[in-house]
């Protein structure tokens, strides 16, 4: 009991003092780190036409790997001190060079990780997607929520979580990298004058572009874009505008809703259904 006080004594001042320097490097490298890639990232795309949420995503993914790989680094430093202090009488030297076999004998059967790893890094060097993009891998479409050094993961828009090795990825598409389309098609009845359709449907756009709410979603206001198919029943209008990244589905909600309410009111029947003559306001 004596001798555990007196090398509690002896060795309790040092282990605390180690461990107030771990914390404090952790914390400050961390805030350090943090604020030098915001600074490397503003001025490597201040050449670049890149909106600032494009600027924020690429910061925010640097951030969370290099954040990471610091803290593993510093807790692993952190830790081998502490034995050092608690076991000065212990050698580590065997337990590395016998780490060094087994990875060794590990690394053929890691190449799978390695793959990933390597992909990792071309993956966020490439700045192909970022934390907060909207992608679809494999078929699966989410939001980015992190990218390791081996994995991605994204969620969907059922709250669903997919966990994607670096090493699959051939071909990802992202949808909000740098802008987004807001591309919707309308189909109405045949017996209309298209280019009064197409004049509702521009002057619709135009005016969804300058209101508060939309203006600074919206860099090219939705207007009439081509016209596709064609029958006895109906005629297919697309309509596209350009928004800012991840803003195409709620633009698209509210041109949609502006289009039906213009169209009642003008007496535009849609696809299926009869024409009627356009309603009027009650007095």
């Amino acid at each position: 009991m004596e001798t555990a006080l007196n090398w509690t004594m002896q060795n309790a001042v040092d282990v605390l003092f180690t461990l107030i320097i771990v914390v404090v490097v952790y914390y400050i490298g961390t805030t350090l780190l943090g604020r030098v890639i915001k600074t490397a990232v503003q001025a490597s795309m201040k050449h670049h036409e890149w909106h600032y949420k494009d600027i924020e995503k690429r910061q925010k993914t640097l951030a969370e790997l290099f954040n990471n790989t610091w803290r593993v680094l510093v807790i692993t430093i952190g830790a081998l001190i502490l034995f050092s202090k608690l076991f000065p009488n212990v050698s580590l030297a065997p337990l590395f060079a016998s780490a060094g076999i087994i990875g060794v004998a590990l690394g053929f059967g890691a190449q799978s990780l390695v793959k990933d790893f390597i992909s990792g890094i071309f993956i966020i060097s490439e700045n192909q997607y970022r934390v907060g993009d909207i992608i679809e891998i494999e078929g699966a479409t989410g939001t980015v929520e992190r990218i390791g050094a081996r994995s991605t993961v994204i969620r969907d828009e059922y709250g669903n979580v997919h966990y994607f090795p670096n090493g699959i990825v051939q071909h990802v598409i992202n949808k909000t990298m740098g802008y987004s389309m807001a591309r919707f098609t309308v189909t109405v009845h045949p017996v209309h004058d298209l280019d009064e359709v197409i004049d509702i449907i521009n002057t619709t756009g135009k005016q969804l572009a300058k209101e508060a709410k939309w203006k600074t979603k919206i860099l090219e206001p939705p207007v009439f874009s081509s016209i596709g198919e064609f029958s006895s029943s109906g005629v297919t209008i697309t309509i596209s505008g350009k928004t800012l990244p991840s803003d195409q589905w709620s633009v698209t909600s509210e041109m949609r809703r502006k289009l039906l309410s213009t169209f009642e009111k003008k007496g535009i029947a849609l696809s299926g259904a009869s024409p009627a003559p356009p309603s009027k306001k009650k007095k």
